[in-house]
């Protein structure tokens, strides 16, 4: 039976697994950990890295937390919920370089004392320089995830990647998108534990989506001009974050611990005035790719 404990057990031992294989990959820093708890009920491990030979800053949080169901949910539930149970794992990486880009992930379970639940979760990828090759990579992990559970999954969860992860005020993109879902509640064709299987799942193709990339990119030359673009665009990621993030708000809303919550945040970013990458560059190649719609996993379609 998959109950809320169940599902809780399983994302913490994803956050160790995340973890380890993150510490392995870096070669020299190792997480910190905060234990904190809600004041309403449960709480969490914060564990952060930072100063590594590869990651700048990064974060891999668990949390299980309950209390009352805050208002901008209620037309979520039944009319009878009053409290709430939530329980995830977030991963925001920022690497020092450049060249490897900065990843998001999110799994997680809600569930309400009047019976409705579901599951939630996605991850994305935000280069600071597209590659093509590499989000291709990308992209068919998130499709061969998807795949094993529904073949209308990965179509369905790209395109709602592309549409929550854009940044509307700059009319583009994030970054590359990857997949995004929520209220996935169990259907005919997918119970509730496999539903389960597959959330797990996603958190699981983390490493086989992320690693290969990092190790390929962590150790090439690059440019105080390479610096400059990582800075602004940390400065877009951050303005999504705060404006738009759902995890933000509903972590702001519910009297989160602020620290756990702007996590995601890089430690340094740039807000150049007015600044426009220069005609023929690889700033204005990247730039022209951050667009919905876009077919990764056929690369001849990438314009």
């Amino acid at each position: 039976m998959i109950d809320k404990n169940t599902v809780a057990k399983e994302f913490r031992t994803i956050q160790d697994e995340i973890c380890r294989g993150l510490e392995i990959e870096d070669g020299m820093a190792t997480f910190s950990e905060d234990a904190w708890s809600h004041a309403h009920g449960g709480g969490g491990r914060t564990r952060v890295i930072t100063g590594g030979n590869v990651i700048e800053k990064g974060g891999v949080n668990f949390s299980a937390v309950e209390g009352e169901l805050p208002a901008f949910m209620k037309d979520k539930v039944s009319a009878e919920a009053t409290r709430f149970f939530a329980t995830g794992v977030s991963i925001v990486i920022h690497p020092f370089s450049p060249l490897v880009p900065i990843i998001h992930m999110n799994i997680r379970y809600f569930e309400t004392n009047a019976g409705d639940s579901w599951f939630g979760g996605g991850i994305d990828l935000t280069p600071v320089y597209v590659n093509d090759e590499q989000a291709q990579y990308f992209h068919i992990e998130m499709k061969n995830v998807c795949d094993r559970y529904s073949l209308e999954f990965y179509p369905r969860f790209k395109a709602w990647a592309d549409d929550y992860f854009f940044i509307t005020h700059r009319n583009e993109t994030r970054g590359i998108g990857g997949i995004f879902f929520d209220y996935l509640r169990p259907t005919e064709v997918l119970a509730k534990e496999e539903l389960f299987h597959f959330v797990a799942d996603v958190g699981r193709t983390f490493l086989k989506a992320y690693l290969p990339i990092v190790a390929t990119n962590k150790a090439l030359p690059f440019s105080q001009q390479n610096k400059q673009w990582q800075l602004l665009r940390r400065g877009r990621y951050v303005e999504f974050n705060l404006v738009y993030d759902r995890g933000t708000r509903f972590g702001l809303e519910t009297g989160g611990r602020i620290e756990s919550i702007l996590m995601s945040l890089p430690e340094h970013a740039s807000w150049l005035y007015n600044h426009v990458p220069s005609e023929g560059s690889k700033e204005e190649a990247t730039q022209r790719k951050l667009k919905k719609g876009i077919d990764w996993v056929t690369p001849q379609k990438v314009q």
